[in-house]
């Protein structure tokens, strides 16, 4: 029986700490803990795919090397997150002694998903198993975990990569499964993730299906994104007075492209933010993104995305030079 291939993100995923990317300062204080023999309880804090679970997984297995399936739980909150977890699976996995090493570790994924009643019950039994255990929490969003918890441990925050870093491990995974890909095909990339290596990694594998040698027509196909020229060019429009040939620039993105309400209006905000001066001064930008959160708010309220986007557009005339 042949070994099945792995999805890219999981193929190229950091082996050792020494293979994180993009937070040099952090895996060095990781790499003091492994030489020391011992850690604190920690939060890792910081947006989607920027390393959090990499660095967890890699530190554990610098801690336990072969004996790493045995010491090592992780655990998403978002697959349950009520009190019967810590209850049940964290306690009884804490409870018991540490195999041929001084600990265990507990993972927490997306603990911020953990209900209050969960991050209460979960405050006591870090402090009760902190002779066999040692708990790592991941989140995106610190605020939603309770005060008492994050004194319980030493935050680390990670931020979004660079585009120098994501270029980097473009460069990696293409070399090494054969595929190219020119430097507008990467600042497609970046332009998509913002700072998300997973998704840039997803979106490459994704691209790589259609063609060997890549461009950013491929990478905005593949991704379900509008090109910045196409946003930019609606919103001149509707801004110009011509509200019928903006809503046509509309049409095209959400029936032709298939995106959804949501990411048209992240990109209006975007590329809103982009234009120059001389298209849209900095006074009207500053009431536009009000208008915007607005609008956005209404969406995710429940609001109908179609009418909703079409009055934004509608909104933009107000501005007309």
């Amino acid at each position: 029986m042949t070994d099945i291939e792995l999805p890219w993100v999981e193929k190229y995923r950091p082996k050792n700490l020494s293979e994180i990317i993009g937070h040099e300062e952090i895996t060095k204080r990781l790499k003091g803990y492994v030489d020391k023999k011992n850690m604190p309880n920690m939060m890792f804090s910081g947006p989607a795919g920027t390393g959090k679970t990499s660095s967890s997984i890699a530190l554990a297995k610098e801690f336990f090397s072969t004996n790493f399936e045995q010491n090592f739980l992780e655990l998403n909150a978002s697959d349950d997150r009520g009190i019967d977890i810590v209850r049940n699976t964290i306690k009884d996995f804490a409870r018991t002694l540490a195999f041929d090493s001084n600990f265990k570790i507990i993972f927490l994924d997306e603990c911020d998903a953990l209900t209050q009643d969960a991050q209460q019950a979960l405050r006591r039994t870090m402090e009760k198993y902190t002779k066999t255990c040692r708990f790592i929490l991941s989140c995106n969003y610190s605020s939603k975990i309770i005060e008492p918890i994050q004194s319980r441990c030493v935050i680390y925050r990670f931020k979004p990569l660079g585009a120098k870093e994501i270029n980097e491990q473009i460069q990696k995974i293409s070399e090494n499964e054969k595929i190219t890909i020119d430097e507008k095909g990467k600042n497609a990339i970046n332009y998509i993730c913002q700072g998300d290596l997973r998704k840039a990694i997803n979106i490459l594998q994704a691209a790589a299906t259609l063609d060997k040698k890549l461009n950013e027509e491929i990478i905005y196909t593949v991704s379900s994104k509008a090109r910045p020229e196409q946003v930019q060019e609606m919103i001149i429009l509707a801004l110009n007075g011509k509200f019928i040939d903006a809503r046509k620039k509309l049409d095209e993105l959400m029936y032709e492209q298939g995106m959804s309400g949501e990411d048209v209006m992240v990109q209006i905000y975007r590329e809103t933010m982009n234009l120059s001066d001389d298209k849209l001064d900095q006074k009207s930008k500053i009431e536009l993104v009000h208008t915007i959160g607005e609008y956005d708010f209404r969406l995710t309220e429940g609001a109908n995305e179609r009418i909703q986007l079409e009055a934004l557009l509608a909104q933009f005339m107000k501005y007309k030079k």
